[in-house]
């Protein structure tokens, strides 16, 4: 396998979702990202220098000879996350009064909603970044960093309106209990994106892509047999032995078998294209990397008969709806005293509400 590099400068952008953008009227780029002496073109510049010589290990940037205001930016899922041995596409604009305002980011969410900073429609909330972002000093580093850490260990805590329903009732056995079943949702997702990925890997990436799964497809398999069975909870899989049991939700577990066969055959194909494209010598190192797929536990493929998504979908966002404006009714016309109270039931409702519409999408896949 050839080595591939953690920030590389590259020329087909044609892909990129901001490549449209940063045009005159006339069609040419804006003169602050092609003229080498304006503030613009030199800040730029300089923040490719510290990409260069900075990246965290799992976090891979491609910058473009034509385009300097784009790049594009994978981060590898970390272990001991929901997120593991998952790939993590992002696309970055610099503004043309960049630094003064942040970069513009878009996620290729594929529409799966796996993390509460990431929208279905590719739009990041880093609140961090948002509101602290300082011209003179922060840096696309800063928010690269900032994005690897939103793919953490417990992701529902990211959830923005956690903080305002736990100042008024702190529920810590109900908050534990929904993040291991956003945990399973967001495991689910991320082997859908994986999918997605197999399918149509990102321009400039394509290598890295069908390399990594060739390598790490025994794990991925492996980890899914265990979560299945309950031997390891999501995101603590080790193939040594040493995870923990937990219980399985059957709800994950039946949408668990019909997505593994898809997902198998996907990494198994990818595997057998990647060995035949190298020499003799690296054929034999990736074959030993991938040998446990054929090994990998069989399971159960039930067939599942999926839920209308479109009807579900839009049952759900109208139950979200008819909450909010229960809420503001019982503030409104209710005593006070019985404001926080009620609120805090309407709350439970409403954040089990990702979980339940994430589930409607799997079930469609």
């Amino acid at each position: 396998m050839k080595q591939f590099k953690q920030f590389d400068i590259v020329s087909d952008n044609s892909d990129h979702y901001f490549a449209k953008i940063n045009f005159t009227i006339f069609g040419k780029k804006k003169a602050c990202f092609t003229n080498e002496n304006s503030r613009v073109h030199k800040k730029i510049m300089q923040e490719r220098e510290i990409l260069k010589n900075n990246l965290p290990e799992s976090i891979y940037v491609r910058v473009y000879e034509e385009r300097i205001d784009l790049l594009r930016v994978f981060i590898v899922g970390d272990a001991r996350t929901p997120y593991h041995d998952g790939l993590f596409f992002f696309d970055f604009a610099f503004p043309s009064n960049y630094p003064k305002s942040p970069p513009k980011a878009y996620y290729h969410a594929h529409r799966l909603y796996l993390n509460p900073n990431l929208s279905l429609d590719g739009r990041v909330h880093l609140k961090n970044v948002e509101k602290l972002w300082n011209p003179s000093s922060s840096t696309i580093l800063q928010v690269l960093s900032s994005l690897q850490l939103v793919l953490n260990e417990k992701p529902y805590y990211n959830d923005r309106f956690l903080d305002i329903f736990n100042d008024i009732n702190e529920e810590v056995s109900f908050n534990e209990e929904a993040s291991k079943y956003y945990n399973n949702i967001v495991f689910l997702l991320s082997c859908k994106t994986m999918l997605c990925l197999l399918r149509k890997p990102p321009r400039n990436f394509e290598d890295f892509v069908y390399e990594h799964f060739c390598c790490r497809a025994s794990f991925i398999l492996q980890a899914c047999n265990a979560y299945i069975e309950g031997c390891a909870r999501v995101g603590y899989y080790n193939n040594d032995g040493s995870h923990s049991s937990s219980s399985t939700i059957e709800e994950f577990e039946a949408l668990m078998c019909k997505l593994y066969p898809d997902l198998k055959a996907a990494l198994t194909e990818n595997a057998a294209s990647i060995i035949k494209s190298v020499s003799p010598i690296e054929a034999v190192f990736i074959k030993f990397a991938a040998d446990g797929l054929d090994q990998s536990h069989r399971t159960n493929n039930e067939d599942l008969r999926p839920s209308n998504l479109d009807v579900t979908g839009c049952l759900c966002i109208f139950g979200l709806v008819l909450l909010l404006i229960s809420t503001i009714f019982l503030f409104i016309f209710m005593p006070h005293d019985k404001n926080t109270e009620c609120l805090f039931l309407l709350s439970r409702g409403m954040r089990m509400f990702p979980r339940n519409y994430c589930y409607e999408q799997l079930k469609n896949i």
